[in-house]
């Protein structure tokens, strides 16, 4: 295929809907390109021994089928796309083999020029899908990676704000930003966060980040698994401080990017002033906290006038009787607002009954709100009294908001 690599490719937009799609390797790259392959609505099966935390979480949410295994000749039957993104350069010829044998079109990750398909920079604007392919030097993404992300990000630029003036990039600086990326869509990133990931060198991302945003980035650009999945595996906080402070000291320009508002149970606050007693200079981009966007994206406005006066945002990750708790619980059941819960799932039938002993009503209205802003939303509507058994018939897993007050009971008008 080395023979052919200077004919320009082909441009064609591929519809995977319910479709066999299998990724050989279960790092960085299938990090990377996992999201997108999810939003088109691919049938994903990933084959690696190992994955990453944010791969897992995707399997434990029962978004990818993964085999805990190595690739053996024969696992591209019936698949129509394939990526062959292990870090053993045979084993990846040999899956394009496989690729070429079966005629399924195969993206090589560590030699574009290698497979049978290439993966171009990508972007998305109100509805819009860009895709560049560049020729130019070696390289994944179309073959000029870097410039291929610049053209895409001065396209989408243009279309963002009516111009087709490109972003400017500008000379990236070493240090650190502490990016909110918001809710999950990537769609609300701010446009600040968006333009400091575009320059990023290091991207240490988070599991609740806005995921499909890091297909968007260049080949060269190091991602970071800074996932903590809930009761599963997590990359203790002391080591993130350590990679944040490691890279950024080595000149880099590192991007930590969170989900929601860095300062809003994000644990931002502590990695600044690791950075600060460091001397990394250290920038805070502040995000759309999940806490009024994601019951704002199902209808529900934490505030009304006339229905609620005042909202609450409280962690759930402890139970109201646990000694680490600092919530007064009995003062939020005298509350007449709003009540919001961040990470309260494994600990709300605790908190249910502890609102109702100090006197919340218990057909209080409540929505529980699951991947609030993904394509994968749901909502569950309860009362305070039955909230944790519909979770639990539900099968309702983190992520997700819970909503306490009259304000569910609320409907938009169309």
């Amino acid at each position: 295929m080395s023979e052919t690599s200077a004919t320009p490719a082909y441009p064609v937009g591929l519809r995977l809907a319910g479709r066999r799609v299998v990724m050989v390797g279960g790092g960085t790259v299938a990090q990377r390109r996992l999201p997108a392959l999810l939003a088109a609505g691919a049938d994903v099966t990933v084959i690696a021994p190992q994955v990453t935390p944010s791969v897992e979480a995707m399997v434990t949410g029962g978004e990818v089928t993964w085999e805990r295994r190595t690739w053996r000749d024969g696992d591209l039957a019936e698949a129509w796309y394939a990526l062959a993104a292990t870090d053993d350069p045979d084993v990846n010829a040999a899956i394009v083999a496989e690729a070429e044998a079966r005629r399924v079109w195969c993206v090589r990750t560590d030699d574009a020029d290698e497979g049978t398909a290439w993966t171009p920079a990508t972007g998305r604007s109100d509805g819009v899908t860009v895709a560049v392919l560049t020729s130019g030097v070696h390289g994944a993404g179309g073959r000029d990676p870097r410039r291929a992300a610049a053209i895409r990000d001065a396209i989408v630029s243009g279309l963002g704000d009516g111009t087709l003036v490109g972003e400017q990039r500008g000379p990236r600086t070493a240090g650190v930003a502490l990016v909110g990326g918001g809710p999950g869509d990537p769609d609300l990133i701010t446009v600040r966060g968006r333009r400091l990931l575009a320059q990023a060198d290091v991207v240490v991302a988070d599991r609740l980040g806005p995921r499909d945003l890091l297909d968007e980035l260049p080949p060269h650009v190091e991602i970071i698994d800074a996932a903590k999945i809930p009761y599963g595996r997590a990359m203790a906080q002391e080591a993130i401080n350590a990679v944040l402070v490691e890279h950024a000291k080595a000149g880099r320009s590192v991007v930590r990017l969170k989900g929601g508002d860095p300062f809003v149970f994000g644990r931002g606050m502590e990695e600044a002033e690791q950075l600060a007693a460091e001397g990394v200079q250290v920038t805070v981009v502040p995000g759309i906290s999940s806490s009024i966007s994601v019951p704002g994206a199902v209808g529900i406005p934490v505030t009304h006038r006339g229905v609620a006066h005042e909202f609450t945002v409280v962690s759930g990750h402890v139970a109201p009787d646990d000694p680490r708790s600092l919530v007064d619980w009995p003062a939020l059941a005298r509350l007449r607002g709003t009540l919001v819960l961040l990470m309260a799932v494994e600990n709300l039938a605790a908190i249910a009954a502890a609102l109702c002993e100090h006197g919340r009503a218990g057909d209080t209205p409540v929505a529980i709100i699951q991947e609030g802003t993904m394509a994968t939303e749901r909502r569950v509507d309860a009362t305070l009294a039955t909230a944790a058994e519909r979770a639990a018939a539900e099968g309702v897993r983190p992520p997700a908001v819970i909503v306490i007050g009259d304000v569910v009971s609320l409907r938009q008008s169309r």
